[in-house]
């Protein structure tokens, strides 16, 4: 195991990673409901599997894709993109995914569930030092308070 106070950008490396996979992977998938599928065909594609209210459905999901994959690449209001994201993924697992077993490859929520517990990870982790919210909050505090991550 590798001592956080030696290699103190290690775990701020890690989660601008995965803040850039995720982000990356929302904003296809939002990109997608908004430019080849379209409002109009993702609110009949959530009529049919039944989810509520799908016009505002079909909004949330793809806004919050591309807003919060946005959010999560730029590092900023982090907490609230993941609490999104992953609300977002517990919808889809519960009206598309839950009842199909665990593998994607059989329509299974495995896929659905990694990204929604990556998402939760990330909103209730510190966004890191490369990051938005980082540089604002670092404006905010004291020199003496400014302690690495993992520390």
């Amino acid at each position: 195991m590798l001592p956080a106070r030696r290699y103190p950008y290690l775990p701020d490396a890690g989660l601008l990673i995965g803040r850039l996979a995720l982000g990356v992977i929302f904003i296809a998938h939002g990109w997608q409901k908004l430019t080849d599928v379209g409002h109009s065909g993702v609110t009949k594609m959530f009529d049919g599997l039944g989810i509520p209210l799908p016009g505002l459905s079909a909004h949330f999901a793809t806004w919050v894709e591309l807003i919060g994959g946005a959010a999560l690449i730029a590092g900023v209001l982090v907490p609230v993109a993941g609490l999104l994201l992953a609300a977002d993924m517990a919808g889809a697992f519960w009206y598309v995914h839950m009842d199909k077993g665990l593998f994607a490859d059989k329509g299974g929520y495995e896929y659905v569930v990694v990204l929604g517990a990556v998402a939760l990870l990330l909103a209730l982790a510190r966004p890191g030092r490369f990051s938005v919210d980082d540089l604002l909050s670092r404006r905010r505090e004291p020199a003496a308070e400014r302690e690495p991550a993992g520390v």
